[in-house]
């Protein structure tokens, strides 16, 4: 870092406390799982935000005095593993959630967050997007016919928009672009045939680019301007949202689930650029960011101002993400090394 850059400012917690830095629960968080009746069970748990999803759903049972369980479901077999969650006091079950028998055996629950599927290395392999995007959505949407579900799913369902139309809403019809968008609409519609046919209440979560210290577009952003490594800004607008606001806004939209399935945008209230993003790391980290390509006319784009309606605006600025980020890197934090690929306008993952 040279003379001329901004000092890069202090972590807001030390590396090791970010997992709980990243799980504490608003108090509206609170006062909902405060009326739960338990268990509470996360699907898909071993991935990048089941772990702060299942911690800040116990942190706000215990802050309520609740004694509802909240028990993580996964292979463990990607970035987290059993301990991880034991030693939060959340149950850790092993699931294969393709598999009938391992998704039979699951317990009952009236509440089910649905976070499983695939995305990265998909793009040679249409069989695993079919098995994991697909078919294995539809098996857990029928384990779970009769509990309330939050389901994760992606912007990427939208069509690309221009900037100036403010990001596609949830009225806006859906337009996948690549394999791995229409896989993650046909995840979606796992969840919709099961509250139409049995009248599962199911809320969709349209997330869009969730960030925390070691995973999203702003490491990626971040780790190739330090680098001095090129940004393709052919995708040129983003949005973007810190991962506990997301998973506040996400644990809070049980409220709205319902049957018919309704679908909600996850994000922060700005359309950002890129390019800008690149500049404003280069500052950062006293360098100047090597830019490539030229912005597109559209990129994918979502209007959170529902979800902001109803659950207030989320309360991390897009400057604190960068500079958090900033100091995180240059403390040699450790990322997740799986790029988002938001650069990417073929689909392909």
């Amino acid at each position: 870092m040279t003379a001329t850059s901004d000092p890069v400012p202090a972590l807001p917690c030390r590396p090791d406390e970010a997992d709980d830095l990243l799980s504490v629960p608003s108090q509206r968080t609170i006062d909902l799982v405060a009326t739960l009746q338990g268990p509470v069970v996360v699907l898909g748990a071993g991935g990048k935000m089941g772990l702060h999803l299942c911690r800040m759903l116990k942190r706000a049972a215990d802050a309520a005095g609740s004694k509802v369980k909240v028990i993580a479901v996964s292979r463990f077999s990607t970035l987290r593993d059993r301990d991880s969650f034991t030693a939060s006091g959340i149950e850790a079950l092993s699931a294969d959630l393709s598999v009938p028998e391992d998704v039979a055996r699951l317990p009952d629950a009236p509440v089910v967050f649905f976070l499983a599927g695939v995305k990265f290395g998909t793009a040679g392999d249409p069989g695993l997007l079919e098995k994991m995007n697909v078919a294995m959505p539809r098996l857990v949407a029928e384990r779970y016919r009769r509990a309330r579900m939050v389901a994760f799913s992606t912007g990427c369902v939208y069509p690309f928009v221009e900037p100036s139309s403010g990001g596609a809403s949830e009225s806006t019809p859906v337009g996948p672009t690549g394999d791995y968008a229409k896989s993650c609409l046909q995840r979606e519609q796992a969840f919709v045939d099961a509250s139409a046919k049995w009248g599962t209440q199911v809320v969709l979560i349209r997330l869009n680019y969730s960030v925390e210290f070691r995973y999203g577009v702003l490491v990626d952003v971040a780790d190739k301007v330090r680098k001095q490594q090129p940004i393709d800004v052919s995708m040129g607008y983003v949005n973007l949202i810190w991962q506990p606001d997301a998973l506040n806004q996400i644990i809070q939209s049980l409220t709205i689930a319902s049957s018919p399935a309704v679908p909600i945008n996850i994000t922060g209230a700005e359309i950002l650029r890129v390019r800008d993003l690149a500049e404003r790391a280069g500052e950062l980290f006293g360098v100047k960011p090597v830019i490539a390509g030229q912005e597109a006319a559209t990129a994918w784009l979502s209007n959170a101002s529902w979800s902001h309606r109803l659950f207030g605006t989320p309360q991390t600025s897009v400057a604190t993400m960068q500079q958090w980020i900033a100091a995180w890197l240059e403390n040699d934090g450790g990322t997740w090394g799986k790029p988002t690929g938001f650069e990417t306008r073929d689909g392909k993952f």
